[in-house]
């Protein structure tokens, strides 16, 4: 759990950095150049020999759907929409994180969702608005995209790495999945027509492009994969949201932004009572196990 927190925190950061330093850039490119930077951690303790080609693929498209569909389809939402409405759309991602490891096992898990619904309640409250947009259901549509690739690729990498073996580094495993990140997104931005040409940041939005690849997607998506492996679906759920109320603290107190901070309040609150309703269990069941 104390990744998910240290990653929730620095992710908190990103939207400030985001909405304030990258307007103007092609969202296309920004998102394969910021995927490049993450790919460049791990490439000096990539081993591709240490696992089967297979599971090399395997962990590739596992990559391109978490980071590069999702990345591609995030950007390209706040073509249509807000940045508020791109964040308050983005609650829903512990629903589908908790229905689809609910339907990989075929068992439905009560506890899981009501913890991933009480996390969407605490999120809401803190980026509940009543203001949309002509354009809101094509925003909501790739934000929604968004997040079902960013939830399959966390439970597939959950599922997968226990069956790995212990010895192969995470770091290594991240190379593949980056790998398979910088592809999708190349492919995305041929796709969808960047311009390349015009594509020419100015050093203090290269700074920004490689703190965020280096740190905000290379170094906290492995701190967060870590996690991943370390907590039931229902705390992950949860984590997913966290960052929501955190960013808003941070617009509050380092980009001199505002919010209503009774609300903020009520959200944080809701969140950990979510973390203890995933993270507890029954003493009849703690027997049992």
């Amino acid at each position: 759990m104390f990744w998910l927190l240290l990653v929730s925190l620095i992710w908190a950061f990103s939207f400030g950095l985001i909405k304030g330093q990258l307007v103007g850039l092609d969202p296309d490119a920004v998102s394969a150049v910021r995927l490049a930077f993450a790919l460049v951690v791990f490439l000096p303790v990539w081993k591709p020999k240490a696992v089967r080609w297979q599971t090399g693929a395997w962990l590739a498209m596992i990559g391109a759907m978490e980071f590069g569909a999702m990345y591609v389809l995030y950007q390209r939402a706040f073509v249509w929409i807000e940045a508020y409405q791109v964040v308050l759309f983005t609650i829903l991602t512990p629903i589908y994180v908790a229905l689809l490891d609910s339907a990989l096992d075929n068992k439905l898990r009560p506890r899981h969702l009501i913890a991933a619904a009480v996390s969407v309640a605490g999120a809401g409250v803190a980026v509940w608005t009543r203001e949309g947009g002509p354009d809101l259901l094509t925003g909501f549509a790739l934000v929604q995209g968004a997040n079902l690739c960013f939830a399959a690729g966390q439970v597939a990498y959950k599922r997968t790495r226990p069956v790995i073996r212990a010895e192969v580094s995470g770091a290594s495993l991240f190379a593949w999945l980056y790998l398979g990140a910088v592809i999708a997104a190349l492919a995305a931005s041929l796709v969808f027509g960047a311009d390349w040409g015009a594509f020419q940041p100015t050093p203090k939005q290269w700074g920004v492009l490689a703190y965020l690849g280096i740190l905000a997607s290379g170094v906290c998506f492995f701190w967060w994969n870590l996690g991943v492996v370390r907590v039931n679906a229902g705390t992950l759920a949860v984590f997913n949201n966290a960052k929501l109320p955190l960013g808003i603290a941070c617009s509050l107190l380092f980009f001199g932004e505002k919010a209503n901070p009774w609300r903020l309040g009520v959200s944080l609150v809701l969140l950990v009572i979510g973390v203890l309703i995933a993270e507890w269990r029954g003493k009849g069941r703690e027997r049992a196990g």
